[in-house]
């Protein structure tokens, strides 16, 4: 066994125990495997009835609601300029903003990577027009939109440096193809940041099914082998959990 997986293997058993240990065995050493999708209308509660590792999966903010996304609040709830600035990007970088509905983080994802570009990726073509007519306005040109499907994001093998998930990942109809097509499209390096509303925290006035735990996350991002790098938890209502492809 080599260090970098021993390593892990030691992480994943202080935080999750034996049980997690092997799951990570299980995807270090052969191509991720599905852990399967339960359909069971009778335990739905607000979400769509379709359950993953234990976790019922919300329904689509539609684009009806893309003003929403763009309120004055949302600048002090979290602190978009502070999370871009986190993400230690190269002036080079290639980043896939995935489910960038109106653009909100992927505009200022795109004056940090002056040389390379951000990959806007949403289901809904309604929001790709929406981040068209923002890019005319502004005059930005290393924004590019990519319509992707509910089970795959539309990403080239090998073609990001990172990925950032915001509020995005728990509405997945698709959870495992999604992360399966964005681990491909990462480069040996890579890194996942998936920001989401802390689901320990019963005083973030999310939903239930728009927030998620830490040890969740993990669970189904340990399915692909990829490593827990840290949390950065300097948000006031979510995790900006960070992951990176080793391999």
């Amino acid at each position: 066994m080599n260090h970098s997986l021993s390593f892990r293997l030691r992480k994943v058993a202080i935080v999750f125990g034996s049980a997690a240990v092997g799951l990570l065995i299980a995807a270090s050493t052969h191509a991720a495997e599905n852990p399967g999708y339960i359909e069971d209308p009778s335990r739905r509660t607000t979400g769509i009835g379709k359950f993953y590792m234990g976790r019922e999966i919300s329904f689509v903010m539609g684009h009806q609601a893309a003003g929403w996304l763009n309120r004055p609040g949302r600048i002090q709830e979290e602190m978009p300029d502070e999370v871009v600035a986190n993400m230690g990007l190269e002036p080079d970088h290639v980043v896939a903003d995935i489910g960038a509905g109106s653009g909100y983080f992927s505009f200022r994802i795109a004056k940090l990577v002056p040389e390379g570009k951000v990959l806007a990726v949403d289901i809904q073509q309604e929001m790709l027009d929406i981040i068209e007519a923002t890019k005319a306005t502004e005059g930005v040109t290393n924004i590019d939109g990519v319509k992707g499907e509910i089970d795959n994001p539309n990403l080239p093998a090998n073609s990001i440096d990172a990925a950032i998930m915001v509020d995005a990942y728990h509405e997945f109809s698709h959870p495992f193809e999604m992360i399966d097509g964005i681990y491909t499209a990462l480069r040996p390096g890579g890194r996942i940041f998936l920001l989401e509303y802390r689901g320990e925290d019963a005083s973030v006035p999310i939903r239930p099914l728009h927030k998620m735990t830490q040890e969740q996350v993990i669970k189904e991002m340990s399915v692909f082998g990829l490593e827990w790098t840290e949390t950065l938890d300097f948000l006031p209502w979510q995790h900006m959990m960070i992951f990176t492809k080793t391999e």
